[in-house]
């Protein structure tokens, strides 16, 4: 896990190094063990380490093989990196470092972008070719590590975090209308590849770019997730899929404990962590390692799961750390919570996430979090309606209406007029809807929220968060694989007696029913949802600040509108729409944007 960053010119000019150096500077946090640069006339990259695979100076990037002629900056983890180098080795390559980096250069050597198929993990990467002059950008199938840049006719600049290219200079950062449509109607969700700012764009997931010595981009699909089935996933039964899917996880953990550090889990009590954490403890992993945090209820709202957790902790024997934070300790990390966004995330528990990863990281270097099971396995509450649809061209509406925190109306009563055009949002459903490879309006949408949603809400915030300090976070049920089985499963197999119930059932043989049969829950940070006190008074000051009026994204009498009653002013999904708008003027600020 690291900080990753470049220049590419085509104006036949030497690449900018101390913009490079900017840009790496920038995401010291991300990489705290080691920073290298790497140029070559009009390129150069940069590199911000986090030590978790070879930790020698072996490892060290930029990786550069001049026998092949070939140099790799890499961020992420590759976990059948081992198997791939013995295949490698029978082809005749020698390696001088025990790590993954080196196995992805040779691998793209061997195989060219085919290569990217046969990589298990999360990774986004830029390669470059000495001879030809050609670089190639790639991002792992569902998004999990994150690649930014910018790019106009004499120069391309990439990054691991939007917030590093503004360190560089130069940036187009007037606001994206398109993008900030997205932000307030489709629950924040900004996909790919825009960005609120319009001189920055994000390389989509399962994509590869080749650029060109000339500045020519090609932008390629390598992956899509096909919800289509066969007559024989038809007929299989409940029984045979559960089997297969504990399988699947078994795998997709196993996996993500290759490290040469020891591994831990994000706890926070659910079913998904508790699963991951059982599934740990199966494995025989010793002195496991299990974080919570919870934080002050509010008018009865609870703020922690700390029953949940403590129950799986002892059942495992796990050496388990428990976070408890006081609100003016939330209300003091906030504006350091709000500077580690790549991009301006609403949801809650964010803070939730940077404070847990703070106190996690002065004990562990990697840890797995559960990420990913309810998009995957139909967890959330507005499938089973989609799932009564008959009429699959209602989808769009149908998902609108349990999905999206603000119709078009309500956008126009919110905006100033000159942020206001078209409906992105209902655009980009309608398109993605109407994509091949899934028919029924439940299908479509699980495919939507897998692919985009996750990647652009809790996978990007699980992703800034712990980077922030230099934590790893490894996501099994984002396991390619174990997607991919799930996206064949019927829906009616997932959504059954209140969602996830083929995951719950294959849970039951490895963690307490206590824990399976409880009711949902969510990482509950109640003072962001009714914001009272001194909450309050830090949305008033970022609405009400010159930085707020002078930008005039907001209608003056919308905010105060929602000022007089927060709480009446709640999304379907169950966030303050004030919150969302003090976030994302927040992040602004913070940014100097």
């Amino acid at each position: 896990m690291c900080g990753i960053a470049g220049e590419l010119r085509f104006d036949d000019t030497v690449a900018d190094v101390r913009a490079v150096l900017a840009m790496t500077e920038a995401q010291s946090r991300r990489g705290p063990d080691s920073e290298g640069v790497f140029g070559i006339g009009p390129r150069c990259f940069g590199h911000r380490r986090l030590s978790i695979m070879d930790l020698s100076r072996r490892g060290h990037q930029p990786f550069v093989d001049n026998t092949l002629g070939l140099g790799l900056v890499f961020n992420g983890a590759i976990y059948n990196h081992h198997e791939l180098r013995e295949e490698l080795g029978a082809q005749g390559y020698t390696f001088s470092s025990t790590g993954d980096t080196e196995v992805i250069l040779k691998a793209w050597h061997a195989w060219g972008p085919r290569a990217l198929e046969r990589l298990q993990g999360m990774f986004a990467f830029a390669l470059w070719e000495r001879d030809s002059g050609m670089t190639y950008l790639a991002r792992d199938r569902l998004g999990i590590k994150p690649l930014y840049y910018t790019l106009d006719e004499q120069r391309l600049r990439f990054a691991s975090a939007l917030p590093a290219l503004l360190a560089a200079g130069d940036v187009d950062t007037t606001i994206d209308p398109a993008a900030l449509h997205h932000y307030l109607s489709f629950h924040a969700v900004v996909p790919a590849p825009l960005t609120m700012l319009r001189g920055v764009r994000k390389l989509p997931p399962g994509h590869w770019m080749a650029v060109h010595p000339n500045g020519r981009c090609d932008l390629h699909s390598w992956w899509r997730l096909d919800f289509t089935r066969t007559e024989e996933d038809e007929r299989r039964s409940f029984g045979d899929w559960k089997e297969m899917v504990l399988q699947a996880l078994r795998r997709a953990v196993e996996r993500r404990l290759v490290a040469d550090v020891p591994v831990g889990v994000l706890l926070s009590g659910g079913l998904d962590s508790s699963l991951i954490t059982g599934l740990l403890a199966e494995a025989g992993t010793q002195g496991l390692r299990t974080y919570s945090i919870g934080f002050e209820a509010v008018d009865r709202e609870p703020g922690d799961e700390f029953k949940y957790s403590d129950l799986i902790a002892r059942h495992y024997g796990t050496v388990h750390e428990k976070l408890h934070v006081p609100a003016a300790d939330l209300l003091r990390s906030l504006p350091d919570a709000i500077a580690a966004m790549a991009e301006p995330m609403v949801s809650h528990d964010c803070v939730a996430f940077y404070l847990l990863s703070q106190a996690v990281s002065q004990h562990s270097r990697v840890v797995q979090s559960g990420q990913g099971a309810d998009e995957v396995f139909g967890g959330y509450h507005w499938y089973p309606p989609l799932a009564q649809l008959d009429d699959p061209d209602r989808s769009v509406d149908a998902y609108r209406a349990v999905f999206f925190d603000r119709d078009h109306d309500e956008m126009r009563t919110l905006l100033q007029p000159q942020w206001l055009s078209e409906d992105f949002s209902q655009r980009f459903v309608s398109h993605h809807f109407a994509q091949p490879g899934a028919t029924s309006a439940i299908d479509r949408a699980l495919r939507l929220d897998t692919t985009v949603m996750l990647v652009d809400d809790p996978v990007k915030r699980v992703d800034n968060m712990t980077m922030a300090f230099g934590l790893e976070a490894r996501v099994p049920f984002l396991d390619h694989e174990l997607v991919e089985l799930a996206a064949r499963i019927p829906a009616r197999h997932k959504i059954a007696e209140g969602g996830k119930h083929v995951l719950k059932e294959a849970a039951r043989a490895v963690i307490p029913a206590e824990v399976i049969d409880r009711p949902k829950g969510y990482f509950p940070v109640p003072a962001l949802k009714y914001l009272r006190g001194e909450f309050l008074d830090f949305v008033h000051g970022a609405l009400d600040s010159d930085a707020a009026r002078g930008r005039g994204l907001f209608r003056p009498e919308a905010i105060a509108q929602m000022f007089e009653a927060p709480d009446q002013h709640i999304t379907r999904l169950g966030g303050s729409k004030l919150w969302q708008a003090a976030l994302l003027e927040a992040w602004l600020q913070s940014h100097g944007i």
